[in-house]
């Protein structure tokens, strides 16, 4: 985990869901923006679900191949 000016950088490139959103969830509790790079094709469902369930933004989701996500506290 990395710092991406305001935002925390979670690389979790390699890993298999659930693990990024795990890795988001577990981020989120200490920061207010994430910005998640992942791999796996489920990514973007499990980061729009965990997203949702928790009443976090995604802002500036990229097409799922492109894989990265910046996630926001409301």
């Amino acid at each position: 985990m990395t710092s991406d000016g305001s935002a925390l950088v979670v690389d979790a490139r390699g890993m298999r869901c659930p693990w990024p959103a795990l890795r988001l969830a577990r981020a989120m509790r200490d920061a207010r923006e994430v910005l998640l790079i992942a791999d796996d094709p489920q990514a973007g469902r499990e980061v729009a679900a965990l997203a949702d369930e928790h009443g976090w933004r995604v802002e500036d989701a990229t097409p799922a191949t492109a894989g990265r996500w910046r996630v926001r506290r409301d």
